[in-house]
């Protein structure tokens, strides 16, 4: 299945994605298990049996191996604010999903597991990587911003707000990876993590509460 149209995929193009995810899980597993920096492209390409250029050709950098999701990542909240709900501001609709998130133990919201936590934090090139996804998520939030409310991605107010919800986020997704590295079971942590979405997100609340409200479109046609 395509993620971006959700058409099936070709014989071809599933075989492709099968080779790319039995690269990265290979690679994954060798970072964990010898660190990321320790690791070489030929070593990754004779545990997934396939040619060192197969793996250079399915991915450009290799920290793209470890965080192979780095598109959705980046997505997420540019996501929750284009499909808010009539009535819903940026704030609402990013709290909502990040509540469930954290409901459903979204790998992407920072449930990755001890070692694959580990992973990131015991490597600089892998941490200045996820640093950068924040980034990035936090440019796409703004760009969705300024189409809700009509503003351009570089005006101030946009910044700003982008800003102060990619913080609450980062701070989020940090507090359940050390939540996570401190040994606590992934229940646990959905529960601390809910309180201090809470907190975070009502915080927010007084500046944020009316902005980008999503206008109801079957109302506004009558």
């Amino acid at each position: 299945m395509d993620a971006r149209t959700g058409a099936p995929l070709g014989l071809r193009e599933s075989k492709k994605q099968e080779t790319r995810q039995l690269i990265s899980d290979h690679a994954t597993r060798l970072f964990i298990e010898q660190g990321f920096e320790n690791t070489t492209i030929a070593e990754i390409a004779a545990a997934a049996r396939v040619a060192k250029k197969t793996v250079t050709n399915y991915f450009a950098r290799k920290e793209d191996m470890a965080l192979d999701h780095q598109d959705e990542f980046a997505a997420t909240l540019a996501r929750a604010v284009t499909s808010r709900q009539a009535g819903e501001s940026a704030l609402a609709a990013l709290r909502r999903v990040f509540e469930a998130a954290v409901a459903a133990e979204d790998p992407v919201a920072g449930f990755s597991g001890p070692e694959f936590s580990r992973m990131i934090t015991d490597s600089p090139t892998l941490s200045t990587c996820l640093r950068g996804l924040h980034d990035r998520r936090e440019q796409a939030l703004a760009e969705a911003l300024a189409d809700a409310v009509g503003a351009r991605p570089d005006d101030i107010t946009v910044r700003t707000v982008a800003g102060l919800l990619g913080a609450v986020h980062r701070v989020l997704f940090q507090r359940i990876q050390d939540l996570t590295l401190a040994g606590h079971a992934n229940g646990e942590i959905a529960e601390t993590a809910a309180k201090d979405a809470a907190r975070a997100f009502d915080l927010l609340e007084p500046a944020l509460g009316d902005y980008a409200v999503a206008e109801d479109t079957a109302a506004r046609s009558e």
